[in-house]
């Protein structure tokens, strides 16, 4: 970038005075309406862009609060910018005032707003906590722009583009813009599933940068990606749906004319690795794990690397994972297990579960799932699964209650660490699965996914007089805005159920046994060994 602006600006030294005047004249005429003129390059295409919804940045230095404030007092009447944390507005409002020309029209009152001569408004807010976003409801924008969005939960952009409208001006274009680095924890994930033609290395069809492509959400709020923008019809929400469209423009320092060659590369080179890989790999690296963080994200990571799309061959379904629904949004989740490697997970909305019939329903979906008469794991707490559990267990199933608040006896593998109850003792045993280090490597092999990766790597623990306790759930769906049902599914199939280390002999000798006759080993345990 800086080798194009030194072109461009050798051009203007060597042409005539009068030439040069009048380019003057015409550039002056051209931006005189404009209170902020974006840069060359990824700013300005991000300036232009026709998306309905933009992700801007990946790396810092590339002018992401600039692109805000700049929409926001040249193409938009009334303006929404967000930030995390109120304490991190300083910046923003800042510029905003030096954009702005001044004070006139600013008011730095909690939530400060800037009003225009020309009317146009801008509000800057914060919602530190998943609910704080509320506070905005009703409160109608044209732009809302979130600066570092992966700061914040999915949730709460969900609710805030809820009020994206401009009732008294029909043609007033209407937009959102996620401007931001890469996530450095769990709780920005999100990210990569609503941008993935762009940030997912799996998707089939990658896009380019800034190019449209267009979605529209099911009936369990995760996008579907169509091929354009006409309507189209979604069986599971009974209704036509016009899709949004998005793209992502990367941009960085060196993009950035204001700070390409100021030494603002010295300075983030100058920053800790742990952060700075995260900062400057481009969504392309893992976040930072938390201290006291249960289960690192890189062992999640590699698990998922090792995922194949077929079952390990002569190993039975050993488990079934089964996160049951409340008859609220969350959907029934179920895990199933051959030994280490997991199956993609079953997802069941909660819409198609009706609320006088969740035991039975439930029930149907984990039988028709279940093989080789695997241990069917059943989430008691919160209640939930406790009609699933009976029907089940009325059907002599080899069901297994699963509540994370009860008290255990289990300790960690070399017997040296105790769990205050269930829910860490599963959380710590799956950890010791994923080691990469133990003797022959992991066992564990995870269907790739941003969510399945945001749920295990979410939950962080303390040391207690008892011993570890994990975080509980209902404090992680909290800090996240959404429940971790993938996660639990899965770590409650590994928590129960054989394993090769105790099954392998008696899987060897089935799979021998039944070649011929071309079946699976089974697992055989429970009331079907005692038959």
């Amino acid at each position: 970038m800086a080798g194009m602006l030194d072109e461009v600006l050798g051009k203007l030294e060597v042409m005539p005075e009068e030439a040069k005047a009048e380019l003057t004249k015409e550039v002056m005429e051209a931006t005189k309406d404009m209170a902020w003129i974006p840069s060359p390059g990824p700013q300005t295409a991000a300036y232009n862009s026709e998306a309905d919804v933009l992700l801007y940045g990946g790396e810092p230095g590339g002018g992401k609060s600039s692109l805000l404030l700049g929409l926001a007092l040249n193409k938009h009447r009334r303006s929404l910018i967000m930030r995390r944390q109120y304490t991190d507005l300083g910046h923003l409002l800042e510029e905003a005032q030096k954009f702005n020309g001044g004070k006139e029209g600013f008011n730095g009152s909690p939530p400060p707003k800037l009003k225009r001569p020309d009317g146009k408004v801008i509000d800057f807010g914060a919602a530190s906590k998943v609910g704080d976003e509320q506070h905005w409801q009703g409160n109608p924008h044209d732009l809302i722009g979130v600066d570092e969005s992966t700061q914040f939960a999915e949730i709460q952009i969900r609710f805030l583009m809820g009020w994206l409208r401009c009732a008294d001006d029909p043609n007033q274009r209407k937009r959102v813009v996620l401007a931001t680095n890469p996530p450095l924890s769990a709780e920005g994930l999100w990210c990569t599933e609503w941008f993935a033609p762009w940030l997912d290395e799996k998707f089939p069809n990658p896009a380019m940068p800034g190019e449209l492509r267009y979605a529209v959400l099911d009936v369990s709020d995760k996008h579907v990606w169509v091929d354009g923008p006409e309507p189209v019809w979604m069986e599971d929400r009974k209704k036509h749906i016009t899709p949004k469209s998005y793209t992502y423009i990367p941009a960085s320092v060196q993009d950035n004319p204001f700070l390409d060659g100021s030494g603002y590369d010295k300075e983030l080179d100058s920053m800790p690795e742990e952060i700075r890989s995260v900062l400057m790999g481009g969504f392309k690296t893992s976040f930072r794990d938390a201290p006291n963080q249960v289960i690192p994200t890189e062992w999640v990571r590699l698990a998922q690397q090792r995922w194949r799309e077929d079952p390990p061959d002569g190993i039975p379904m050993c488990a079934i994972g089964v996160d049951c629904t409340g008859g609220g949004t969350d959907p029934l989740v179920l895990a199933p297990r051959y030994d280490g490697w997991f199956a993609p997970l079953i997802e069941i909305p909660a819409k198609d579960i009706p609320k006088d019939r969740i035991g039975s329903i439930s029930a149907g979906h984990v039988i028709s799932n279940r093989r080789d008469g695997a241990t069917v794991i059943i989430d008691l707490g919160g209640g939930y699964g406790g009609s699933t559990f009976e029907i089940l267990n009325e059907n002599e199933l080899e069901v297994q209650g699963y509540k994370g608040a009860e008290a255990t006896t289990r300790r960690s593998k070399d017997g040296k660490l105790r769990f205050t109850n269930t829910r860490t003792a599963a959380l710590w045993q799956f950890r010791e699965a994923l080691d990469p280090d133990q003797p022959g490597g992991s066992p564990i092999a995870l269907p790739p996914g941003p969510k399945l990766l945001g749920d295990l790597t979410a939950p962080t623990y303390k040391v207690r007089s008892g011993g570890i306790q994990a975080e509980s759930k209902e404090e992680v769906c909290k800090r996240l805005g959404r429940s971790t049902d993938d996660g639990d599914a899965v770590m409650m199939a590994w928590f129960y159920g054989p394993k090769e280390a105790n099954s392998a002999l008696e899987w060897i000798d089935q799979k021998a046994a039944h070649k011929m006759r071309g079946q699976s080993p089974k697992v055989k345990m429970g009331r079907q060994r005692r038959r």
